[in-house]
């Protein structure tokens, strides 16, 4: 396969089937019409030779083919934004644009009402936003590469400064049928620990705040590692395994009864969600204005 034919379109759908969990919903997300979005992937799974995605009762899903491509997929999209940033910033365009850096679970589910918020009080300014892991985004606030990033860490590095803007809490997750799903009591502590989980990969903030929680209790390897909420769900929905995620990650879920919540005895995965940027201490610009609105929806 020839470099020169890689569809970019067509990554981009495969990275918001990952994001979004299903086929459907990234078209939706992209402005893409559902046929020419079946399309797409049709084309890139033949230049591929590897099926990417399989029918499900709820719409599609990535194969484990997929699920390792979509991680190469993902990069090659945020490149190729990066380098639309750049070349933008290269017309010598005066008018007010911020570059917004998000945690997973930030991005997917409050960025989109802030942004909403943040539009209608701000029309003229331009907001670039980037899905990225904590230790990623706090990388590129360091680097001076966004103006302001959002996190699911716990800690934050020395010499950036924060702010709490939201708060979550995480939870267990199993398919209905799994055997904690039907136990009176609570599991403890040390039988989470022990027991293979579907994790996001290092780095990640939900991963970071398990593991302090965890605190010295050997941990079990995990069985899988995933770069995104919608794909440890529809994993953890196929029975793969239980995974800890946030509660915003599973409410629709579980309520729909796709999912269940195990209750830990003794586990307090309660965290913070904050917004972070470098010195000076007092935000300035748009970048305070979107910090503000964060909070106040909060409230």
């Amino acid at each position: 396969m020839d470099l020169r034919s890689l569809d970019l379109g067509a990554l981009q759908l495969l990275v918001g089937v990952d994001d979004h969990g299903s086929l459907s919903a990234a078209a939706r997300a992209l402005g893409t019409a559902q046929p020419n979005a079946s399309r797409a992937i049709g084309r890139l799974e033949r230049q591929l030779g590897v099926r990417l995605l399989e029918r499900v009762t709820t719409g599609s899903r990535l194969t484990p083919d997929g699920t390792v491509l979509v991680h190469f997929a993902r990069r090659i999209v945020e490149s190729g934004q990066e380098m639309l940033t750049v070349a933008a910033g290269l017309h010598g365009d005066t008018a007010a644009e911020i570059t917004v850096d998000a945690s997973m679970t930030v991005a997917e589910h409050l960025m989109p009402l802030w942004l909403g918020t943040f539009r209608s009080e701000h029309a003229g300014t331009t907001v670039h936003l980037r899905m990225r892991n904590s230790t990623e985004v706090f990388e590129t606030v360091s680097a001076g590469t966004c103006d302001v990033g959002f996190v699911e860490s716990p800690t934050v590095p020395r010499g950036l400064h924060s702010a709490v803007v939201a708060r979550d809490q995480l939870v267990v997750i199993v398919p209905p049928g799994h055997k904690w799903a039907r136990r009176r009591r609570p599991i403890d502590v040390a039988e989470l620990a022990a027991t293979p989980l579907l994790e996001r990969e290092p780095g990640s903030g939900t991963r970071t705040t398990l593991e302090n929680a965890l605190g010295d209790l050997e941990r079990a390897t995990p069985v899988l590692e995933l770069g995104s909420s919608a794909a440890i769900r529809t994993a953890v929905a196929g029975g793969v395994g239980p995974a800890v995620l946030s509660t915003l990650a599973v409410a629709e879920s579980a309520r729909s009864g796709e999912l269940r919540v195990v209750h830990v005895d003794g586990l307090n995965l309660r965290r913070e969600l904050r917004a972070v940027w470098r010195p000076p201490r007092t935000l300035q610009g748009p970048a305070a204005e979107l910090v503000r609105i964060a909070r106040r929806s909060a409230q």
